[in-house]
């Protein structure tokens, strides 16, 4: 297919937390300055359409049952995995629409994933955490190594990652790139009413809040800027660029409220790092009410960890089932539940859509309902509310 060097720039994301986040500012920034923008993400929550973005909207379906069957004549009896059939698929269809630049959600690690199969002008690794512990090893030094193996030989490797593992810097100095580590080399300063940051000389300051809520979307904005600031040459954006891309960007299932009353938060927190982040800023919203959680995990995540992180922001869980052979089932988690010691009561449901329907029946408008744990758990509520 001869995508080994495409005729685009990339920008390659990786990270246990954030990836979704960072890639929708890069898009928007990009897209305000003019440039023709690629956007490849994953999981998606109602249509595949939704992980392949070509000038902020999605492919269609006739777009990408070509690429496939682009891809499927030129692999003739090659093996590919979903996940490969369907990047390749993306990168076909960035070169039909002659983007400018292409910006990639690794799927899980960074080494061995198939967006790692080109060379990006500037990767990212945004924060390492414990997850997909199967196959990226079960310490942070193990998993940064994976996910530094989107570093290349003289390009820019930007970590956001405030407490790195050792094994960061080491693969970045091994492979010959240039680390770009916060707090060390690009910095972040914020107010009540505004942030700034900070690089090489750098300054953009006054910066809105991003859009997208949570303290820690300051990591993920100053990787973006970062990023940016390393291609400027190729890429100049304006302050307005950054600004206007920083307000735009949002995302489906990040600490997603939607209209109306009782309060109704999705977030798709599936691991203990997002799920503290996710409990700090439940903490810091005053409910006179309940907070409900309708709440269901893959059975291979740190279930344990999450319910940890969340214990004392839940008031009453509501669990269940998810469709998927991966589920965690519901009797599990509340067995889960107890064992780490939750007070509160818990509820199991043969379903995600027959818990929340149940807790929206009863929840008062003072009550707040979070629902969380998953793609999948987050996924149902969204289809359900289409």
């Amino acid at each position: 297919m001869d995508l080994r060097r495409p005729p685009f720039a990339a920008i390659t994301v990786a990270g246990t937390n954030g990836k979704g986040s960072t890639v929708a500012m890069l898009d928007a920034c990009l897209r305000d300055g003019g440039y023709r923008v690629g956007a490849y993400t994953s999981p998606h929550f109602r249509r595949y359409n939704e992980r392949v973005h070509i000038e902020g909207r999605e492919a269609t379906d006739a777009e990408l049952c070509a690429a496939f069957e682009c891809v499927e004549q030129a692999r003739g009896s090659i093996p590919l995995t979903y996940f490969e059939f369907g990047t390749l698929a993306a990168f076909e269809l960035f070169r039909n629409h002659k983007i400018d630049i292409a910006v990639l959600e690794v799927g899980m690690g960074g080494r061995l994933d198939a967006v790692n199969a080109i060379d990006a002008d500037v990767a990212i690794v945004t924060s390492i955490g414990i997850d997909h512990t199967a196959w990226l090893g079960s310490d942070r030094e193990s998993i940064g190594r994976e996910k530094a193996g989107v570093f290349r030989a003289g390009r820019p490797a930007v970590c956001g990652d405030p407490h790195p593992p050792a094994s960061i810097a080491e693969t970045a100095a091994s492979v010959g790139a240039q680390l770009l580590q916060i707090d060390r080399d690009f910095f972040v300063g914020f107010s009540d009413i505004a942030w700034a940051w900070r690089f090489a000389g750098n300054v953009r300051g006054g910066l809105p809040f991003p859009a997208l809520r949570g303290d820690y979307q300051l990591r993920n904005a100053a990787c973006v800027l970062t990023a940016l600031a390393s291609i400027s040459e190729r890429f100049p954006l304006s302050q307005t660029n950054i600004r206007v891309g920083l307000t735009r960007a949002v995302i489906p299932g990040r600490l997603q409220v939607l209209p109306g009353l009782p309060t109704r938060v999705l977030d798709v927190a599936h691991n203990p790092d997002a799920a503290r982040a996710l409990a700090d800023m439940l903490k810091r919203q005053f409910v006179k009410g309940t907070t409900h959680a309708v709440f269901g995990m893959l059975k291979d995540k740190d279930i344990a960890g999450v319910v940890r992180a969340m214990n004392g922001v839940v008031d009453h869980w509501h669990v269940a089932t998810l469709h998927t052979p991966r589920t965690a089932s519901a009797e599990d988690i509340v067995a889960t539940c107890r064992a780490v010691g939750v007070k509160a009561p818990v509820q199991t449901y043969t379903d995600i859509r027959a818990a929340y329907d149940a807790v929206c029946a009863t929840a008062t408008k003072d009550d707040r309902i979070l629902v969380f744990g998953s793609f999948y758990t987050v996924g149902d509520i969204l289809a359900a509310s289409d």
